[in-house]
């Protein structure tokens, strides 16, 4: 299925320009002449990705990519502006905008900047789908009892065996809950961050995110070695629980 381009831009000459140019590589285009236009234009229609020119007449470049991040926050975007600063990039990266590109931009630089957008954009949905189906089973599981007896309580997120008793914390209790729903799942830890903490973030960001997370739930589990040793980590990807359970 060919990918949805929206130009938002008001030099007509751009405007054809970019259209032109993303239509020979096969994507679908359409494109306006100001940011109230694309507002409208994303309240009813799929758009994957958006060039956006910065300096516009009434609603700029980044009051747009505001408003689209709250109307369709998948879409991705590529801000062009003939006038670069300090000031603007920041404001972007703050928006979590995919690049920002100075005018005129060559052909080729376009082509590979909204390559790489969609590309992006693909994982990061590929990502949602996986994660929606681990929620699914998240939510069928409230207790596990291991071989050794073992309780864990993930209503109450507490673990216990004979008189030892350990309570986690939230986001300790989403972590463990994940990983025995999903036995034998190896998880990346752009996955995890998304199911633990409910927000996106980089492949890159991701580990630094979930280390500490990790280490603080091992060390509570490490009296009960039936549970941390089958929480394994899978060097260069993320975590599974390896071990066999029985529930009730």
């Amino acid at each position: 299925m060919k990918s949805n381009i929206l130009i938002v831009d008001d030099e007509p000459v751009t405007r054809k320009s970019l259209t032109d140019i993303l239509r020979l590589e096969g994507y679908n285009v359409t494109s306006v002449p100001n940011g109230q236009a694309a507002v409208e234009y994303v309240r009813t229609h799929h758009v994957d990705l958006m060039v956006v020119d910065l300096r516009m007449p009434g609603m700029d470049g980044l009051e747009v990519v505001q408003v689209v991040n709250q109307l369709a926050p998948d879409t991705e975007v590529v801000l062009l502006t003939a006038y670069a600063s300090t000031d603007t990039a920041i404001q972007a990266l703050r928006l979590r905008i995919h690049d920002y590109l100075q005018k005129p931009a060559p052909p080729a630089q376009i082509v590979s900047s909204v390559k790489k957008g969609l590309d992006r954009r693909a994982a990061r949905m590929q990502a949602k789908g996986g994660v929606l189906d681990s929620l699914d089973a998240m939510e069928a599981l409230d207790s596990v009892v291991l071989d050794d007896g073992t309780e864990v309580d993930l209503s109450r997120r507490q673990i216990k065996r004979e008189n030892i008793i350990v309570n986690l914390t939230p986001a300790e209790g989403r972590l463990l809950r994940v990983l025995l729903a999903n036995e034998g799942k190896v998880f990346a830890h752009r996955e995890l961050v998304l199911l633990v903490q409910g927000y996106d973030t980089s492949q890159r960001e991701a580990p630094e995110i979930l280390r500490p997370l990790v280490s603080r739930l091992r060390h509570k589990l490490d009296v009960f070695p039936a549970l941390s040793d089958q929480i394994v980590s899978v060097r260069g990807t993320g975590y599974v629980y390896e071990g066999k359970k029985d529930k009730s």
